[in-house]
């Protein structure tokens, strides 16, 4: 798995529902400022392919959590390994996935953003 400060480093600089794919110790796609994770999630993937990167492998690491499960499919469906995400608060369930594709999952209990 790609080194968690790799991955942290950048989402602490990118607005709210940040979403950055990491190989190879490098940030191949960056979605952020949409109103839903599943956005933020596409478009990562989307720019990290339009550049000629394969997210195939890639580390997603998510600014908060997945309310729901559509931003994991996402992620899954273009290959991403694994994702490190904050997690819930306290008493809401927030989805790590689920189904045949199911990357590997790291809850920091940190958020990442800025407004």
């Amino acid at each position: 798995m790609e080194r968690p400060a790799v991955r942290l480093g950048g989402g602490g600089a990118i607005k709210s529902n940040a979403i950055i794919l990491v190989k190879d110790e490098a940030a191949i796609g960056i979605g952020a400022g949409q109103m839903s994770r599943v956005d933020s999630s596409f478009l990562a993937v989307h720019k990290a392919r339009q550049q000629g990167h394969d997210p195939s492998g890639a580390v997603l690491a998510s600014d908060a959590f997945f309310p729901f499960r559509d931003g994991v499919d996402e992620a899954a469906a273009a290959g991403v390994t694994a994702i490190i995400q904050r997690g819930a608060r306290s008493g809401r369930r927030g989805h790590c996935g689920g189904g045949r594709a199911r990357p590997g999952m790291v809850l920091t209990g940190m958020r990442q953003f800025r407004h």
